[in-house]
């Protein structure tokens, strides 16, 4: 493993640099998850990967087919490159998780988001809650790795007691600052949930 040729050298930048590549993975989950829970404004990442059958072939993400735009708070507009696909495309999106009803003037493809209840911006908190905490254990699972190794390295009389303690100090302060972005981006997404 790389990490244990790192660890050898008795340099802690490397080892920190690589922690940081793995849980920045996690954030970057965590932030693309984000985008697909609805606050009460229209966003297209609601619809872009619905996925769209045209001309018979193999679905297709709506992102690939379309223009897609919110003009307003709670507008989404769909725009295809081809005309004739409109009726695959209000197809795909009645038949989606989305809950959205499609209308069309013959060119452009108009989604109206209803208002959030109350009932239902509590729910997108939960599933917010549940992505926060996913984050956190990827992070954590991140820790446990980096600490069995500088564990396992320090047994093998690799490093120094010394070293090793100093390597544990820097895998706390990552973890405390990777949970501490996660949750800023959690109480962030909160924020525009609740806002009426």
């Amino acid at each position: 493993m790389a990490l244990e040729l790192i660890l050898t050298e008795n340099n802690w930048k490397d080892f920190e640099k690589a922690m940081d590549v793995e849980m920045t993975k996690a954030l970057k989950h965590l932030e693309k998850e984000l985008v697909t829970i609805r606050t009460g404004r229209a966003h297209t990442s609601l619809i872009e990967n619905v996925m769209v059958s045209v001309y018979g072939g193999a679905p297709t993400p709506l992102k690939h087919v379309a223009v897609l735009s919110a003009p307003d708070v709670r507008l989404l507009t769909i725009q295809p490159w081809d005309v004739s696909t409109i009726p695959d495309i209000e197809k795909a999106i009645s038949n989606s998780e989305t809950g959205l009803t499609p209308a069309n003037d013959g060119a452009i493809i108009r989604l109206q988001l209803p208002e959030m209840s109350t009932n239902r911006r509590e729910e997108m908190a939960k599933i917010l809650s549940k992505k926060l905490e996913d984050c956190k254990v990827g992070i954590r699972n991140v820790r446990k790795d980096f600490h069995n190794l500088v564990r396992d390295t320090e047994k093998d009389k690799k490093i120094s007691k010394d070293f090793a303690n100093r390597l544990m100090d820097i895998l706390q302060k990552m973890t405390d600052k990777y949970t501490e972005m996660a949750e800023q981006l959690s109480e962030k997404k909160e924020k525009e949930i609740r806002q009426v």
